[in-house]
């Protein structure tokens, strides 16, 4: 048994935000804290702290199969762990892709023994290639959280639309990759003054808006719930706002990096500031701030990549793109978004874990009497400098390197098993 004392719960599913004491029952669950026996209890004391729903990551690259140099299962759960994180969903650009039902039990089944929940989302197509279609049903039914070919976007909207046909029939979610692969290139910055400086060819914004636009207009059109993975760009928040307003079923999601960074960053950091898409402008930092105020964007995710330090050693235009993500998000948030006033509390649990798990349709998110006890237990208040040879992740080259971030994860707690101690 488990007895969290003094803490500040912030519970949006429950609508709870106040201080009092959750305990946590030997077969995992929560339940009323008078019931708890107090004598037999590990008690933690949570004074001064935030007691919250675990974290929702509804977007993670743990790159196994296939590139475990660069991470695996076991890593980055550890990672999760200790970014306050107790469920996450793996992308399916692995090698080879999670794109048959036998490759989605195969990470369920070795997700088993880890210390947080790990689901698999799986392709859209067969090997991420953008041509012929995945058994969409199958892969749901195995247990896919949802259907992304992220890292690349489906090209072929007639494919698109195809899979949207079949998700609005099905009630399942395909998460979109929206970027235009014709004006992206393989570009390293986001086209503008930055990339002008540098003297490299550019990622414009209009290869994200591009698809955007497309990916909700097939939304409308099939009924389906369409997800738009990673939005970075200020006119991609106006599209996903309008087309709201018009009833289509989509959510969003935006990572900390595209609130907390521009693309300044790159001149500063070089390749451990390569995302995809790239790193946009003070205006469309704005805009992604804005849009998770009014509800536009819907969700929180790291989009946690992580790459070797050889990797992202090599020049700016040759590196691969992505950040270990994990380990910074809920404190950047805390720092970008709560600590300057741009967010309550309240709706910054809810972005990072209540709205998440809606999305996906998971029992997460909640800390009430009968829910299982995942939750994350943070210092808004503790300052710390990012460092990121400590982290759990193999990913070690971050953006985030000595920057001092206010907010702090203490404990994780999984299943009702403390998993993370900070």
């Amino acid at each position: 048994m488990l007895l969290i004392k003094n803490g500040h719960i912030v519970d949006p599913f429950h609508g709870v935000d106040a201080v009092r004491d959750l305990a946590v029952s030997d077969d995992g669950t929560i339940i009323p804290a008078h019931l708890a026996d107090a004598e037999g209890a590990e008690v933690i004391d949570a004074a001064g702290c935030i007691v919250a729903p675990g974290l929702v990551d509804m977007h993670v690259h743990f790159r196994d199969p296939g590139q475990t140099h660069k991470e695996d299962l076991v890593s980055g759960a550890y990672a999760a762990a200790a970014g306050g994180v107790t469920t996450a969903v793996c992308m399916a650009n692995t090698s080879p892709a999670i794109d048959t039902p036998e490759a989605v039990r195969d990470i369920l089944e070795r997700a088993q023994g880890l210390p947080i929940h790990v689901i698999p989302c799986a392709a859209v197509t067969a090997g991420l290639k953008g041509q012929e279609p995945t058994d969409w049903a199958a892969l749901i039914e195995a247990g896919a959280a949802a259907l992304s070919d992220d890292g690349y976007p489906v090209m072929d909207a007639s494919l698109m639309r195809r899979a949207l046909k079949a998700a609005a029939a099905g009630g399942y979610l395909i998460s979109s990759h929206c970027e235009d692969a014709n004006l992206a290139g393989n570009h390293a910055v986001n086209e503008g003054a930055v990339s002008a400086q540098l003297g490299l060819p550019g990622r414009p914004a209009i290869a994200e808006e591009i698809m955007v636009a497309r990916d909700l207009m097939l939304a409308e059109e099939t009924g389906a719930h369409i997800h738009i993975a990673h939005v970075s760009t200020a006119r991609s928040v106006a599209l996903i706002e309008e087309a709201k307003r018009r009833g289509v079923r989509v959510t969003a999601e935006t990572c900390p990096h595209y609130f907390a960074l521009t693309e300044q960053y790159v001149l500063r950091r070089g390749a451990a500031a390569r995302v995809n898409p790239p790193l946009r402008t003070e205006k469309d930092a704005a805009a992604i701030i804005a849009g998770l105020q009014n509800g536009v964007i819907d969700a929180i995710a790291t989009d946690h990549a992580p790459h070797t330090a050889e990797e992202k050693a090599l020049p700016l235009e040759q590196a691969p793109s992505g950040i270990p993500g994990l380990e910074t998000a809920l404190a950047a948030a805390l720092t970008y978004l709560y600590h300057p006033g741009h967010l309550p509390l309240m709706t910054l649990v809810d972005l990072m874990s209540t709205a998440p798990a809606a999305i996906l349709g998971l029992d997460k998110g909640r800390i009430g009497p009968g829910d299982e006890a995942d939750i994350v237990i943070f210092d808004p208040e503790e300052e710390w400098v990012v460092n990121p040879a400590r982290f759990y992740s193999r990913g070690k080259t971050s953006p985030f390197e000595g920057m001092r971030l206010k907010g702090r994860v203490k404990y994780t707690i999984c299943r009702g098993r403390v998993v993370y101690r900070g």
